[in-house]
């Protein structure tokens, strides 16, 4: 009987000894890569709804998830190595804010789980079999819509009925680019307006863009997506302000640092979304089997003050279907 006793008493001890050992032991936080070409104070918004999205589903930084930053400043070339640093880290998924981070983070890894935030063509560049099967290592929100381009066009001249000669800005080595141009094309075929293509490919670009279109001489301008003025926004809004030309952005980030209208996809959006499979990816699901996800908000967005700054009113029926209006 006494020795009865003392066996359980040894096993008693043994498994309160492995639980306490197991108690003791710190539970792993998630360690996630969030990679961006664009600075941190140009990425703010995106990155506080990539926060946001994460809360929602009972992620608090610090606490039970760790992101690490990684930010290129708007030089493209920075990217290889910021994302090989995120491979050394180890971390559990890298987030990627767009195309070229998405390359880079390719480049260092073919098993850490890649999150695209946003892509314009995610299929053609090859990071993705298809939209509903990805195949690999790489999932996320696509944003290929290049339909939204030649929207754009109708309703810059909507705003300015009597615009005959408009100045298309974007990066030809952004995916997708060709297709955007030809809806434009399409469309300004219809609408009987100019186009005047020109390409940024570097910061001091955006100086050449300006003289360039005042030569043509454009009546407007028009952005396309474009990694390079995207990191120097308030330079490029004040100089379509300087040179009085009403212009109409791809994202909402233009016009809240002072640019005149944007309409299209809501990239906030997307990063709150982006959040989504970063769980999904977490509680063990993989890549390879999570559909790319198209986008699902798009939004009309106009800035009155920059109106008043260049002297052009804009007409009700425009104004009447405008999302959100700055004054």
């Amino acid at each position: 009987m006494t020795k009865t006793i003392l066996i359980w008493l040894l096993v008693v001890f043994f498994v309160a000894n492995v639980s306490v050992t197991q108690a003791q032991q710190p539970t792993k936080i998630p360690r996630i890569g969030n990679l961006a070409a664009n600075s941190r104070a140009a990425t703010l918004a995106r990155t506080e709804a990539f926060r946001q999205g994460l809360r929602e589903l009972a992620y608090v930084e610090g606490k039970n998830i760790s992101i690490e930053y990684r930010f290129a400043d708007g030089k493209p070339d920075r990217l290889p190595a910021l994302a090989a640093e995120l491979v050394r880290l180890k971390v559990d998924i890298i987030v990627s804010g767009g195309p070229s981070s998405t390359r880079a983070a390719r480049d260092a890894t073919v098993t850490i789980p890649i999150v695209m935030a946003q892509h314009p063509d995610p299929v053609g560049s090859g990071f993705v079999a298809s939209l509903a099967r990805p195949g690999g290592n790489i999932t996320g929100l696509s944003t290929l819509a290049p339909e939204l381009s030649g929207k754009r066009l109708e309703i810059l001249k909507e705003t300015v009925p009597k615009l005959s000669r408009v100045a298309v800005v974007g990066t030809s080595t952004v995916p997708g680019y060709a297709q955007m141009l030809k809806e434009m094309d399409l469309a300004a075929r219809a609408l009987k307006v100019q186009l005047q293509y020109l390409d940024v490919l570097e910061l001091k670009d955006i100086e050449t863009t300006f003289r360039e279109a005042s030569k043509g001489p454009a009546e407007a301008v028009l952005t396309l997506n474009s990694p390079v003025f995207n990191s120097h926004r308030t330079r490029f809004v004040e100089l379509a302000v300087k040179n009085r030309l009403p212009a109409m952005y791809d994202r909402a980030e233009f016009v809240e640092d002072g640019g005149l209208m944007t309409y299209g996809v809501s990239f906030t959006d997307l990063d709150r979304r982006a959040a989504t499979y970063v769980d999904k990816i977490l509680k063990g699901r993989t890549p390879a089997d999570l559909p790319v996800e198209q986008p699902i908000r798009f939004e009309f967005i106009v800035n009155l003050k920059a109106a008043k700054q260049i002297g052009l009113t804009i007409p009700p029926n425009v104004l009447a279907r405008a999302d959100k209006v700055i004054r």
